[in-house]
């Protein structure tokens, strides 16, 4: 994994002028050198570990919401943070656990309305959301999910994009046979092959994918959803995957 750097300018920028040795050690040798060694322990990792530390000692001021903000910046969620917090309570004390829980509601406050949203969204279906789709997380724009729905014969699975969320334009490549079916579940999407008007995707649409040709597809932008992807037996098939939706190009679709 490529060492990510991390900088930070918080220390000379706030005690720069009153203790100029100590803002040189938080910012070049702290953040600069011990976080930044993203190959030896995740900055992720780093986060969690920061933020036990901060609660155990009962420091829950501005501090612990800055680390807090970065938890959740290195991939943190909602869920996880308020399992997190309620282990320590039973190791560091039930009033620090209140106190960081003030604080980490307001910071994941944003997750919990789209948790509502996502939860309403489900019982707009009979498949599952599923779980996140984390495998083909570097191919999308915003979160989606998918459920295995069937192994057999065909395979099949649900895939559900949160509002905004799009697959990057990518092509089922087969000699012969291969492509892809999708059937509308719920909500609002679109679909679009190269160098034709989208299509939009309401529960009932089937969307007819040959192999070889590059395409796209994903939510709207007000709307939650779901489409079934049923994947056609091919000879010497593969997915190929290309450049991001713009966001220019998939706001004038909302139009």
């Amino acid at each position: 994994m490529a060492q990510e750097k991390i900088v930070q300018t918080a220390g000379r920028e706030q005690l720069g002028a009153f203790a100029p040795e100590f803002a040189q050690l938080n910012d070049d040798v702290l953040f600069g050198e011990v976080w930044s060694r993203n190959d030896l322990l995740s900055l992720r990792d780093r986060s969690l570990v920061t933020v036990v530390s901060l609660i155990s000692q009962g420091l829950t001021d501005s501090s612990l919401t800055y680390h807090l903000q970065t938890a959740k910046k290195n991939g943190i969620t909602r869920i996880e943070i308020s399992e997190i917090i309620t282990h320590i309570a039973f190791y560091a004390g039930w009033p620090k656990a209140w106190a960081a829980f003030r604080l980490a509601k307001d910071v994941w406050a944003e997750d919990t309305a789209a948790e509502d949203s996502k939860s309403a969204f489900q019982r707009e279906m009979i498949f599952p959301i599923g779980e996140p789709n984390t495998a083909y997380a570097r191919y999308f724009t915003g979160n989606s999910y998918l459920a295995r729905i069937s192994t057999e014969q065909i395979p099949f699975a649900n895939v559900t994009f949160e509002p905004r969320c799009r697959n990057n334009w990518h092509i089922h490549k087969a000699a012969k046979g291969g492509g892809q079916m999708l059937v509308g579940v719920a909500g609002r999407g679109w679909y679009q092959e190269e160098g034709k008007p989208a299509v939009e995707i309401m529960p009932g649409t089937v969307i007819h994918i040959p192999a070889n040709v590059k395409h796209w597809h994903g939510a709207a932008a007000d709307s939650w959803f779901a489409h079934l992807a049923f994947e056609i037996p091919g000879e010497n098939s593969s997915n190929e995957w290309l450049e991001p939706v713009s966001d220019d190009a998939y706001d004038k679709l909302q139009k």
